[in-house]
């Protein structure tokens, strides 16, 4: 590995004094007083002061106002400001963006700082040489285009590749006809408008014989389509894609092709009820175009999904999705797994004509573990307010520990919470029978009201000891799988009536019939198969425990 390789010593090649030199000469000498390594951007707008953006810190540069003379200075030194009102400076990789009023006039400007800084890419060198599709994902800022002009290098220096950079923008080879030193021996192909972005990277397949093609903000589905047909043909494609994360990218329509695209598919009754989910549900539709999908959390922290089919999947299924946590700590590279689903648990066989209930983890003592609602995530529970406070949703979520966020889309939710004034809503109804969503409905506004609906569908007891919640919900969990593999009758323990109440819900979610038996305080549940309750004598008189749900709408 060469000096420039070593992890423990990246080496910043960023020109700055070439980004100083177009600057007024009052504000030259205030940049050079700055830590170079830490300055980010300068801005500077019509009628303010200038400012210097440093790593966690705001500096003014001077205290008298921009003026359009000064604009103009900076303008005349760098290059034709492009139609996405971009500019650079000659065989530097900094950037020059514009702000236009609406007389395509400029009054403000940002100077951002570009760096080639080699050894950035040792978290993921050893995904580079194996020839997969890598897709990186993160923030603005995060340095996704500084590792995607290190894999250029890496690929075309050190393994020997024929690589094709693809530069809208000019941001990754820099500015002017010759590319920057820091994309190493790659070619060069820019691109005239950002619109042409995907017919630049079909052409440089088609005309160039690249082994590897680099791709900068894949943003619309025209270049999605293309980067499909990249794939394809063979070819490795190395690019960055707005979404700071993998759930982002399969939430959004324009892009979900990269990784497989989602389609909605509608389950026959049997099938539905061997998954344990709603009829409709949403399926990964094709193999993804990428093969592997980084999240950029910070520049020295990534998690990488090396099969992204199969998290696209677990994604889907409400599965933790899992992946390989890598850090860059103290020079060393420390990649740590996360934690996936848990196994399901080996059911008994089910008799003919029987379905037996399958996804059940084991918990600590062996037992299952309590199933969710059906429609609702296995992980983090999305919750929407309709008509409802979201500020207060969120304090009770809280309050009660529920494991569940607040969505701000309604087609995103698992679960809706809606005033029931609102509860019959046209759009409410359409969008939840399209997604699955459970509507729940409470009274007025107000936390209690939010509190008693909440800990229904969680699954949570007020006042009872945890441990013997999670008993009641292993007893009944047990108890359940009996019934449904063989078709028998199984009475529960007796229970305090809050428990009861908690395993009558439960067992309702499986589609089962429950009654309650004894005088207090040996009252107890009883667990029917489907239908079986129809066939019992007439004047036997069964009281079914209350629910007590209180907000199903």
């Amino acid at each position: 590995m060469s000096p420039r390789d070593a992890i423990a010593a990246p080496v910043p090649d960023d020109d700055f004094q070439s980004l100083v030199g177009i600057l007024p000469e009052p504000l030259q000498a205030a940049v050079r007083d700055l830590p170079s390594g830490e300055i980010l951007e300068v801005v500077m707008d019509l009628g303010r002061v200038p400012e210097a953006r440093l790593t966690g810190r705001v500096v003014r540069l001077s205290g008298s106002a921009i003026t359009r003379k000064d604009l103009e200075h900076v303008l005349a030194q760098v290059g034709t400001v492009s139609e996405d009102n971009r500019a650079g400076i000659e065989r530097t990789l900094h950037r020059v963006s514009a702000i236009r009023n609406r007389q395509g006039k400029v009054v403000g400007l940002t100077l951002r700082v570009g760096r080639a800084i080699y050894g950035t890419i040792d978290m993921l060198k050893d995904l580079i040489g194996t020839g997969l599709n890598i897709l990186l994902l993160g923030r603005p800022g995060v340095g996704k285009t500084t590792k995607l002009r290190e894999v250029a290098r890496v690929l075309s220096d050190d393994l020997g590749k024929r690589v094709m950079v693809v530069d809208t923008s000019n941001e990754i080879g820099g500015d002017g006809d010759i590319p920057h030193p820091g994309i190493g021996g790659a070619r060069r192909m820019q691109v005239s408008r950002p619109d042409r972005q995907h017919d630049v990277m079909i052409e440089a397949v088609e005309n160039h014989m690249p082994e590897a093609i680099i791709v900068d903000e894949i943003g619309t589905s025209a270049e999605a389509s293309a980067a499909r047909t990249i794939a394809e043909r063979g070819v490795q494609l190395v690019a960055t894609a707005h979404g700071n994360t993998l759930e982002n990218l399969v939430l959004n329509p324009t892009l979900s092709d990269l990784v497989g695209g989602v389609h909605t598919v509608t389950l026959s009754d049997e099938e539905a009820r061997r998954r344990r989910t709603q009829k409709t549900i949403s399926e990964r539709r094709a193999p993804p175009t990428f093969d592997v999908v980084v999240e950029m959390v910070t520049r020295d922290e990534v998690l990488v999904h090396r099969d992204t089919a199969q998290s696209v999947d677990r994604l889907l299924a409400g599965e933790n999705v899992g992946g390989e946590r890598r850090q860059l700590v103290e020079g060393q590279v420390e990649v740590k797994e996360e934690p996936e689903a848990v196994a399901p648990l080996p059911s008994r066989p089910a008799r003919p004509g029987r379905t037996a209930p399958t996804g059940e983890a084991p918990s600590r003592e062996g037992a299952p573990t309590p199933r969710r609602e059906p429609g609702l995530r296995q992980g983090t529970t999305r919750v929407y307010a309709h008509a409802a406070s979201r500020d207060l949703l969120e304090r009770v979520l809280r309050d009660i520990g529920a494991d569940a966020r607040v969505v701000g889309r309604l087609e995103n939710a698992d679960v809706v919470l809606t005033l029931r004034s609102r509860a019959n809503d046209p759009k409410l109804r359409k969008v939840s029978e399209r997604t699955g969503a459970r509507v729940l409905a409470i009274k007025r506004n107000s936390s209690s009201e939010m509190r008693r609906v909440l800990r229904d569908i969680f699954l949570i007891a007020e006042g009872v000891d945890e441990d013997q919640v999670r008993e009641a919900v292993a007893e009944a969990e047990h108890a359940i799988q009996r019934v449904l593999s063989e078709s028998v009758v199984v009475p529960l323990a007796p229970r305090p009536p809050r428990l009861r109440k908690l395993q009558h819900r439960l067992v309702s979610r499986y589609h089962l019939e429950t009654v309650s038996h004894g005088s207090e305080p040996q009252r107890h549940l009883i667990i029917y198969p489907l239908g079986a309750l129809v066939d019992m004598p007439q004047g036997r008189e069964l009281d079914v425990e209350e629910e007590g749900a209180g907000g199903l709408a």
